[in-house]
């Protein structure tokens, strides 16, 4: 089974719709995915770097007020830098908590909270100190139990900040790695896409090629059919035509004239036989306007002209309409095609101006300039309408008589009201242009 062009279009065009759709939303969540991973990244490292500034600042704070309290030798202030010196433990340890659940390395974690532990209740004994202790014990304390926990628990925390750093320059590496894969993919994504957009658009432009080729082919064989019918048409008028001129004609003729010599042989047949004449001439004018409505043979014996001149003054004396011809030109040499197509184009229009325009005065101008043949046919009647002018019979038959010829046909109103018939039909080389007087009207 042949599939239809508008569904293998559809197909196509809506595989990548729906490629597209989809790769955007892959996308997007891919890309929200490392953004997210990212921002994740980020937040926790600014997290561990907070802790450990703070856990240092507390370690550098309680120094610096050890120190103070060494040198205060006040002893009813004792109790007040104790209380100081919990609460600071206090927030130490819970920063260090909070830096449990951001590192991953428990064993440093353990070793910076022994040394912590081990550092502030180093500061234990100093609240019992007299100021005499103070002033004698204080600087060497400092010096050999303050200092090296101090900095010991400094260097641990520097080791984690390095460690955190690392451990963010590695996570950054990974998240370049997955966002530079995520670009491969996208250019990926994007040649399948526009590699299935051009099989597509090759596939349905070949499909309109074929169709194209195809109504070309069809319009081409029904352009040749409609000719060969217009040409046989013509071909069975013109011996249709030439049957009733020359049998029937005779046969009448000849019957007429055996009733005429009856009618001289026996007066009592006298007026049944001028009955029967008068049939006789009746049916002798029948046949007689038959023949040259079908084709008159004054088109092959006299010409274009003659031809013309006749069929408008027949058009005058049967319908009462004023008719102006007006040919310009020599037409003698024309070859039959073109004096038939002339022919059939006004009789054609006079018969569309008379029934259906109800026209009164029509003008007909035939002139030869530069090897083309222009033909104009003027009416006054109630016009045309631009939407429906190409739907009847009459006009598809003068278009196919003229496009046979490569000529051209439009139609169009007046501003006076009416319709205009214009006919440009190229010509042989063997027209000698001379002006002619109006010939019929």
């Amino acid at each position: 089974m042949r599939l239809k062009s508008w569904l293998v279009a559809a197909l196509g065009l809506g595989s990548l719709v729906v490629l597209i759709a989809v790769s955007e939303i892959a996308s997007s969540r891919k890309a929200q995915d490392i953004y997210g991973q990212l921002d994740q990244l980020n937040n926790h490292h600014r997290l561990v770097e907070a802790n450990l500034r703070r856990l240092r600042s507390d370690v550098n704070l309680s120094g610096i007020f050890v120190r103070d309290y060494l040198l205060d030798v006040a002893r009813e202030h004792a109790p007040g830098y104790r209380e100081q010196i919990t609460e600071f433990r206090h927030e130490n340890m819970a920063t260090l908590e909070e830096l449990r659940t951001l590192v991953t390395r428990d064993d440093q974690i353990a070793s910076l909270q022994s040394m912590l532990t081990d550092y502030w209740e180093t500061f234990g004994p100093l609240f019992d100190w007299t100021p005499a202790e103070k002033i004698e014990k204080s600087a060497a304390f400092l010096r050999r139990e303050v200092v090296p926990r101090r900095d010991a628990v400094l260097r641990l925390a520097q080791e984690i900040e390095e460690l955190n750093n690392a451990n963010l320059i590695a996570q950054k590496e990974e998240a370049a790695r997955r966002l530079s894969a995520f670009r491969d993919d996208l250019h990926r994504l994007l040649w399948q896409t526009l590699l299935l957009g051009l099989v597509v658009a090759i596939g349905v432009v070949v499909r309109l090629r074929i169709l194209e080729r195809r109504s070309e082919r069809a319009e081409h064989q029904m352009r040749e059919l409609s000719q060969q019918l217009v040409s046989a048409q013509e071909e069975e008028r013109k011996h249709l035509s030439r049957e009733l001129h020359d049998h029937v004609a005779q046969m009448l003729t000849g019957l007429r004239m055996e009733l005429g010599r009856i009618e001289r042989l026996g007066a009592n047949a006298a007026p049944a036989v001028a009955e029967s004449k008068k049939l006789v001439d009746d049916l002798f004018g029948t046949v007689r306007h038959l023949s040259l409505g079908l084709r008159p043979s004054m088109l092959d014996d006299f010409g274009l002209e003659a031809a013309l001149e006749w069929h408008v003054r027949d058009c005058i004396a049967r319908y009462n309409i004023d008719i102006d011809l007006r040919m310009h030109g020599t037409f003698d040499a024309l070859p039959e095609k073109y004096r038939t197509c002339i022919y059939r184009v006004v009789q054609e229009a006079l018969t569309n101006c008379v029934r259906h325009a109800r026209a009164t005065a029509i003008v007909i101008t035939i002139t030869t300039i530069g090897g083309v043949l222009h033909l104009t046919v003027t009416d006054n009647g109630i016009g045309l309408d631009p939407d429906r002018h190409d739907a009847g019979l009459g006009l598809r038959g003068i278009d196919e008589r003229v496009k046979e010829l490569g000529g051209a046909r439009t139609i169009s109103r007046n501003d006076g009201g009416g319709t205009s018939l214009s006919i440009r039909l190229p010509l042989p080389a063997l027209s000698v242009e001379v002006p002619l007087a109006r010939v019929a009207g």
